[in-house]
């Protein structure tokens, strides 16, 4: 098993903690990381963008002249997509972008994400992590005593003032044990938690 040091909020190290390699010592699979990046990315897309074809533009019911003898090119209807007002070839119309991937293929990717942070040393440790009160500046210096600057930081519990201390930093993102995802792991180049916060990790995902 893996061991990673234990820090305080001034970053000082207090102890170890051993990682159970069933969350935290897997194969990394790319293939499925990249698989699970694609489907959040695809499932968050509206998918509402639409534009009209020729069937959907009003007008145009009558040839506007005849087959031949004109001297013109023979025109069938006035919104034709070559025509001022008509209709859009291949318009993009209103679909679901989203796709499924199975659960073991799901949590086999968050598991690889996890287990490359723990090898990049990027994986970051607290005994615990409790604010008296909501202040940002408070928040920030104990990311600086950590040396961590792009982090998601994963509470054990629904701490409010760590939320509400944390959400005016551009470069930070707190997340539940049971709502980190893949894309955010690598967004923020760091996971910081508590000892608490790897026990629930390790009861969730192993």
């Amino acid at each position: 098993m893996a061991k990673v040091a234990v820090y305080n909020m001034e970053g000082t190290q207090v102890g170890e903690v051993e990682l159970n390699d069933a969350v935290f010592g897997v194969e990394v699979n790319e293939h499925l990381v990249h698989m699970a990046v694609k489907q959040q990315l695809a499932n968050n897309r509206q998918g509402t963008q639409s534009a009209k074809t020729r069937s959907d533009v009003s007008g145009g019911g009558k040839k506007p002249w005849r087959q031949k003898g004109t001297g013109h090119a023979r025109q069938g209807s006035t919104r034709a997509p070559q025509w001022t007002g008509g209709g859009v070839v291949f318009a993009p119309k209103p679909r679901d972008y989203s796709f499924k991937m199975n659960r073991r293929e799901k949590q086999l990717a968050l598991k690889s994400v996890l287990t490359s942070r723990v090898n990049e040393s990027k994986f970051v440790v607290l005994d615990e992590l409790k604010m008296d009160d909501a202040k940002t500046k408070a928040f920030k210096q104990i990311l600086t005593n950590l040396k961590v600057a792009k982090a998601l930081v994963v509470m054990d519990n629904n701490d409010l003032n760590v939320v509400l201390s944390a959400r005016n930093l551009p470069d930070v993102k707190t997340a539940l044990v049971n709502t980190i995802n893949v894309y955010d792991i690598l967004k923020y180049d760091t996971v910081v938690t508590t000892k608490a916060g790897v026990a629930q990790i390790e009861e969730v995902y192993a």
